[in-house]
């Protein structure tokens, strides 16, 4: 049965950094100038953050009863239903996305190609040039993206998903957001689901970068790109 479409629909909210964790250690990290130069440092925060992100959603995933025998007798336990399809826009949401495939590593996985062509926040063109995703009928779709700043990318990639079916939720996993691209997700995502940040920021400059966020997370991780 087709979940129905509904503009009453509103994406829960859950920004991670509201509560102390270690976390917090690895965010103060990714935006530290002085630790920023060292990229494998970069990426392995970044992929931290997927696994601790992937194991907070776990727990809101629906479940089934999984029976096992021990060497002792059988144990049961309530485990989460695997029904995900994880996609990531490259390039600068490769770490990050690899920390959540450490944790669900039955999952299904795809990708999206895009770019934003440099501009103010007001008229950012983003281009997407290359898709690869499995069928996504009855699925639950996640996103992952470490910086929701305009929004424009992440509607633009759930679009292009809905070229390969029609899942039945879709969640947004983000590193930073800025409060513009959260609003313009739930202005533009018709759909059931959530959306996930460590953190929520204050705001998109006149280049649509996040305020006071932590750079271009792309090239902090790989290098500058011509």
């Amino acid at each position: 049965m087709k979940l129905k479409h509904l503009k009453s629909i509103a994406m829960k909210i859950h920004i991670l950094n509201q509560q102390t964790s270690i976390a917090n250690q690895f965010l103060c990290e990714l935006r530290d100038t002085s630790v920023q130069t060292d990229r494998l440092r970069f990426r392995t925060n970044l992929e931290r953050l997927g696994e601790l992100m992937a194991y907070e959603f776990s727990k809101t995933l629906l479940a089934k009863k999984c029976e096992v025998a021990t060497p002792l007798g059988t144990s049961q336990a309530e485990v989460p239903v695997n029904d995900l399809v994880m996609v990531t826009v490259l390039r600068a949401g490769i770490p990050f996305y690899q920390g959540f495939l450490n944790i669900f590593d039955k999952a299904e996985s795809g990708f999206i190609g895009a770019y934003r062509e440099e501009g103010s926040a007001k008229d950012l063109m983003i281009t997407l040039n290359y898709s690869a995703l499995p069928n996504l009928d009855n699925k639950q779709l996640v996103l992952i993206d470490p910086m929701l700043a305009t929004g424009k990318s992440l509607v633009k990639a759930f679009k292009q998903c809905l070229k390969y079916g029609h899942p039945k939720a879709v969640h947004i996993m983000s590193v930073i957001s800025a409060p513009e691209g959260i609003s313009y997700l739930e202005e533009s995502i018709d759909h059931p689901g959530s959306i996930w940040t460590w953190a929520k920021d204050s705001h998109l400059n006149e280049m649509a970068y996040i305020v006071p966020g932590l750079g271009d997370a792309g090239d902090l991780s790989f290098g500058t790109k011509e």
